[in-house]
């Protein structure tokens, strides 16, 4: 059970509120879950637990329930205002029982009367202040986070360079870089290609860890390979690579994973219901399954023809 409480955890870090790192606001849509159409709601069902969401007729995320068990879950609510995120409420229950030691409140201030700032703080239901995170835009692009709390205030500048066609986005902290980002893409008569995306992680000056990702022009992962810093010569060494494969509607197929000397191929089954989103994953050979329970918005003319 504790490994099944583990996996549904990491799988919950995606709607931890933001204040936990220094990067931007993220707003999640049905894109984001592999849905497409005027979806209302989604349950998915895991042999590790349940996972359900909910959307507005934009597509964007108003609600998320992580499911450990019938008595053990997390709620997470998303308000909006005009596209923008105003409120993020993330409530836990134990055995039916509200911790309110535990659970936190995102609020969002926008002001845009000259560049674009966002105000977010992070209280406790228990009206403990956490966090505040200030976000600077400048042209429609982020360029500073500022982060206070009881330990003090934390700077991260956000620069970006352009070098032959490639973008670099260097994130640092107090003086310190910790983050890179870069981005070359490849065009042909101004139809995108492909796309390399590096990140790269940074400790005490060095690189740490990096991540490279390969997409094609319509913005699916075709691979990537992971880097460690070896702890003996200190430079960046492959540790895995993946190659995923896609059928003619799009949807993921094959997925070839490579693990040090260890080599792993696994191939994906999917049923679909009318709108064309799939209700069951199948994965061999490890004959594992995942259903989602979609629900929709109904159109206005579907209503008029009943």
């Amino acid at each position: 059970m504790v490994k099944n409480y583990v996996i549904l955890f990491l799988i919950a870090l995606i709607f931890l509120p933001l204040g936990m790192t220094s990067q931007e606001i993220k707003i999640f849509t049905i894109e984001d879950f592999d849905l497409k159409g005027k979806v209302k709601s989604c349950l998915v069902s895991t042999k590790y637990g349940k996972e359900e969401y909910e959307f507005n007729e934009e597509g964007l995320l108003t609600k998320s329930v992580t499911r450990y068990s019938d008595t053990d879950y997390d709620i997470t609510y998303y308000k909006y205002s005009q596209g923008m995120l105003l409120e993020k409420r993330l409530e836990n229950y134990r055995d039916n029982v509200f911790e309110k030691t535990t659970s936190l409140a995102n609020f969002y201030v926008i002001d845009s009367l000259l560049n674009l700032k966002i105000t977010e703080k992070i209280i406790s239901y228990s009206k403990e202040f956490l966090d505040q995170y200030e976000y600077f835009y400048k042209h429609d692009s982020i360029f500073k986070i500022v982060r206070t709390n009881d330990s003090g205030i934390d700077e991260t500048l956000i620069s970006y360079t352009n070098v032959k066609g490639e973008q670099t986005k260097t994130y640092t902290l107090n003086g310190a870089v910790y983050q890179s980002i870069r981005t070359s893409e490849k065009r042909e008569n101004d139809s995108l290609l492909s796309r390399n995306v590096l990140t790269k992680k940074f400790l005490d000056g060095r690189v740490n860890s990096a991540l490279e990702e390969n997409f094609d022009g319509l913005g699916k992962l075709m691979s990537f390979t992971k880097f460690f810093a070896s702890q003996s010569t200190k430079k960046l060494t492959k540790e895995e690579t993946a190659m995923f494969s896609y059928d003619e509607a799009g949807v993921l197929s094959k997925k070839d994973i490579q693990v040090g000397k260890n080599s792993e191929t696994k191939e994906y089954i999917y049923q679909f219901d009318e709108k064309g989103n799939w209700i069951k994953e199948i994965i061999t050979p490890d004959n594992t399954y995942k259903t989602r329970r979609i629900s929709y918005y109904e159109r206005m003319d579907e209503v008029d023809e009943d």
